[in-house]
């Protein structure tokens, strides 16, 4: 989202509608491959990545009648909250008119907290992931895009120092290029959200931030659409990420993300990536092949090389290379020793400010090279594996803990923390030491 962010090893889609490159070919419309958000952290928010669907049980369907007295209950306490809201808005600098205009016709929307209350059970794996992300539907409409933009996109490059493929990629993920931007009334869905206890702070701060952007006259209150979540626009940015990074690049006095132009959205997005340090001509990561007998253990992010130093220990890129010097990077290993593996940069980092499940930097990444004409990953994956269960991972999680590996949390999220326990139990095992949560290590710990 600038939401613009989020971190964990799991990915979700966000649903959003609407068009921009050009007539698209109803076999070719993908969705967007946003992985599930967290609170957000930052402009953007979200380790590997997936997506997921319920295996809840369906809940017996209450009668109509049911329904709209339970509806009409909610939305009762909801118009009562707004009441209220409206008094704390206005000693944040929310004029009545804006409130006024802003909730003109809104009313509690039970879709959202559906959508906010379906917690993932399963999870798909990365490569998985990255067939979608890196699809041959993705990469021509991707090309497609940058034919049809590229002048306005050459400018927002020479501007920013962000390359413009890198743009295209992070569009192509979060709305599949225009297709799918959201149509979710963002003032709807946010007070919503923010009269729902579970998170309430923070879509209230989303609220007074998207009543801003509404008061400064960037979009008509109805127009401002977007996901569930409330991102929006082509790039899908959060409203406290638009305030503070949302640029006017058309020059019409207006920073408009949502319409058919996808001009100041794509700018926006470069400007963001500038913002957090992106590093002109370095490449977010390079794929590499790792020597037999190498020390796992290297494989760290806090662990940092220059590309000559690690190939004086045998990594090289994929055609038996030294990497360039692209500065000093780390090794990683997404699914693993039997996996793809990457040296990877600063601009890992940067793209991770946009959204931190590394499955999402690397299929940003990737798409871009091959928006590009680079290359499909040389790697095999080891597809014969399957990801594991929300369930699996808190298992894994209890019981690394209980053997003496703390996690340091039972959340299901296999993040820095976890991968670490999981390399010391490893290293203990006289296993190689990875840190890849698979279900044979499960199966093992059990």
């Amino acid at each position: 989202m600038n939401r613009v962010l989020l971190k964990g090893t799991a990915v979700a889609a966000s649903v959003a509608v609407s068009g921009l490159v050009g007539p698209v070919a109803a076999d070719s419309v993908e969705r967007s491959l946003r992985p599930v958000e967290r609170p957000y952290l930052g402009p953007l928010q979200l380790a590997s990545i997936t997506v997921v669907e319920s295996i809840r049980p369906v809940l017996r369907p209450a009668t109509l009648g049911q329904k709209s007295v339970q509806l009409a209950a909610a939305d009762g306490g909801f118009q009562d909250w707004i009441v209220d809201f409206r008094t704390r808005a206005i000693t944040q600098g929310i004029s009545i008119a804006t409130l006024d205009r802003a909730f003109k016709g809104v009313h509690y929307d039970p879709e959202v907290i559906k959508r906010d209350r379906n917690q993932s059970e399963f999870t798909k794996t990365i490569w998985d992931y990255l067939d979608s992300a890196a699809s041959p539907t993705r990469i021509r409409n991707g090309q497609a895009a940058l034919k049809k933009h590229d002048k306005t996109l050459t400018r927002i490059e020479a501007k920013y120092g962000v390359d413009k493929e890198v743009v295209l990629a992070i569009w192509g993920l979060e709305s599949a290029y225009g297709t799918f931007k959201g149509s979710k009334d963002v003032v709807r869905s946010l007070s919503t959200l923010a009269y729902d206890a579970r998170r309430s702070a923070f879509f209230e701060q989303q609220l007074v931030a998207a009543l801003k952007i509404l008061q400064a006259g960037d979009v008509d209150p109805r127009n401002m659409t977007g996901s569930w979540a409330g991102a929006m626009g082509h790039t899908q940015f959060i409203p406290t990420s638009y305030l503070d990074y949302a640029v006017d690049f058309t020059g019409d006095g207006k920073r408009d993300i949502w319409s058919e132009d996808p001009t100041d959205a794509l700018a926006s997005t470069a400007a963001y990536l500038a913002k957090f340090g992106w590093v002109k001509g370095q490449p977010w990561g390079v794929e590499v092949t790792l020597p037999k007998g190498f020390n796992y253990r290297l494989a760290d992010r806090k662990i940092e090389k220059r590309p000559r130093d690690w190939a004086d220990l045998g990594v090289r890129d994929t055609n038996g290379k030294v990497v360039p010097n692209h500065g000093k990077g780390s090794i990683l290993l997404p699914a693993g020793g039997q996996g793809a593996a990457f040296m990877i940069f600063k601009n890992f980092e940067v793209i991770e400010r946009y959204n931190t499940a590394d499955a999402y930097v690397i299929g940003v990444g990737h798409l871009s090279d091959r928006i590009k004409g680079g290359a499909p990953i040389q790697a095999d994956w080891p597809r014969g594996d399957r990801a594991l269960t929300l369930k699996e991972r808190e298992e894994m999680q209890r019981r690394l803990t209980a053997k003496g590996f703390d996690t340091q949390g039972i959340d299901g999220k296999i993040g820095p923390k976890t991968i670490d326990a999981v390399r010391s139990y490893q290293v203990a095992q006289g296993l190689v030491p990875d840190g890849y949560a698979s279900l044979s290590l499960l199966t093992k710990l059990r």
